[in-house]
C-alpha cells in the first residue's frame, strides 16, 4: 500500500485539486480554492520526491497559510463592488405612505411612496390603535403581505 501511495501520489493530488476547484465553483468563498492551492503544493512536493506523509503536512500547512493570509483580502475585494441599494422588503422599511383605508389594529390599506398599495396594520410598538384616512404613516416592519406602520410626524396635505 505504501508503494502504491508513493508511486501514484501525484494522481491523487491532481484529483484532489480538481475536486476542490469544482467545489469552489459552487461555494464561491475562496476556502476550497485555498485548499486546492495547498493540494497543488502537495502535488509539487510529490513530483519532487518528498515522502507521502510530508506531502500531506506541506499541503495542509500551505492551505492553512493561504486561508489565513490571502483569503480575507480576496473576500474584501470581492464584496467591495457590491450594490449597496436595498431591495425587496429591506427597501420598504422606513418608506412613507398615505392611509387609503382607515387603519385599525386588524386591517387597513396604505399607498406607499413607491406607488404600491399594501394591507397594513398599526405597529404594536406604538400606543395608537387607529389611524385616520389621508394620514401619513411610516413603515416599520413587513410581515408576509402586511406592512406594519406608525403615524408620521406630519399630516397629509
Amino acid at each position: 500500500m505504501i508503494d502504491f501511495l508513493a508511486s501514484y501520489a501525484w494522481t491523487i493530488w491532481l484529483a484532489l485539486v480538481l475536486v476542490f476547484l469544482i467545489v469552489e465553483m459552487f461555494s464561491l468563498e475562496f476556502t476550497f480554492l485555498m485548499i486546492a492551492l495547498g493540494s497543488v503544493g502537495g502535488l509539487v512536493s510529490s513530483l519532487v520526491g518528498v515522502p507521502w506523509f510530508m506531502q500531506i503536512v506541506i499541503a495542509a500547512a500551505l492551505a492553512l497559510v493561504l486561508i489565513l493570509t490571502i483569503r480575507p483580502p480576496l473576500l474584501r475585494a470581492l464584496r467591495r463592488g457590491g450594490d449597496p441599494t436595498k431591495s425587496n422588503m429591506d427597501a420598504l422599511i422606513g418608506l412613507e405612505g398615505i392611509v387609503t383605508t382607515p387603519l385599525t389594529g386588524d386591517s387597513g390599506h396604505v399607498k406607499l411612496a413607491n406607488g404600491d398599495i399594501w394591507t397594513a396594520r398599526v405597529s404594536p410598538s406604538t400606543d395608537k390603535t387607529d389611524v385616520a384616512l389621508g394620514r401619513r404613516v411610516l413603515v416599520t416592519a413587513i410581515e408576509g403581505a402586511t406592512a406594519f406602520v406608525v403615524p408620521a410626524e406630519r399630516n397629509a396635505l
